[in-house]
């Protein structure tokens, strides 16, 4: 990203480089906001192919996939690279139209990328193939050897909770919840809710404590209400 940015004035290029960094700080907390800065550094530099990508982002992030895939596509056709292909077919989805997604699985691009890339677009095809309402198709698709490997990867845990994920929508519930003790043993990002689900397979339920303290507080208050409301018409009626 800076030696595209060095092809800028310096004054602009620190300009573009400051919204660039707010997108990247504030992209999963709050996409709306890394949307706004996105949209700045569009304005300012928007032949730069990271800019286009960040833009890109920025919009998936708040559920723009039409615009999204808009940037992704400009950032594509300046570098050259498939490495946006995923989340292309990804937008796609989000757009309705899992088809297409399903089509972008199938296509040449899919060679170019590395393993990591190549998971994420199993994950998407897997994705599709639900949203068509395919469910052992979706299985069969995350099937595969990233799944099977012992090794632990960054995108280790996610694939691992697709499949179990996938598993549980086609009635396969103990091998399901095995795959999910495996996506949260691989979970060390904390990626997923894998322990969440299951905790639900188990049938355990969590009380928020701070719901509860609440809770008895509003209690205790309706209680000294109620107390206080006698004693007063106590006291009336003692007069």
């Amino acid at each position: 990203m800076r030696q595209e940015l060095q092809s800028l004035p310096k004054t602009l290029a620190e300009d573009v480089a400051k919204n660039l960094v707010m997108v990247a700080r504030l992209l999963d907390e709050e996409p709306e906001k890394a949307y706004g800065y996105s949209l700045v550094a569009l304005r300012l530099a928007s032949r730069v192919a990271a800019v286009r990508e960040a833009a890109g982002f920025a919009a998936y992030a708040s559920g723009k996939y039409g615009e999204a895939l808009k940037e992704f596509r400009a950032a594509r056709r300046m570098t050259g690279s498939a490495e946006l292909w995923p989340v292309m077919a990804d937008c796609e989805r989000g757009l309705g139209r899992p088809e297409k997604a399903l089509a972008m699985a199938g296509e040449s691009e899919v060679q170019r990328l590395d393993r990591a890339g190549q998971v994420e677009m199993r994950l998407v095809a897997a994705g599709a193939r639900r949203d068509m309402g395919q469910a052992d198709a979706a299985v069969v698709t995350l099937q595969s050897p990233e799944l099977a490997s012992g090794a632990v990867h960054p995108w280790t845990a996610r694939l691992r909770y697709a499949y179990a994920d996938a598993l549980l929508e086609v009635g396969r519930e103990g091998e399901a919840r095995e795959w999910f003790a495996r996506a949260l043993e691989a979970d060390q990002a904390g990626a997923t809710d894998a322990s969440d689900r299951l905790a639900e397979l188990d049938g355990v339920q969590f009380t928020d404590a701070l719901e509860e303290d609440e809770a008895e507080a509003e209690s205790a208050s309706e209680v000294e209400r109620k107390v206080g409301s006698g004693s007063e018409e106590g006291t009336d009626k003692g007069e």
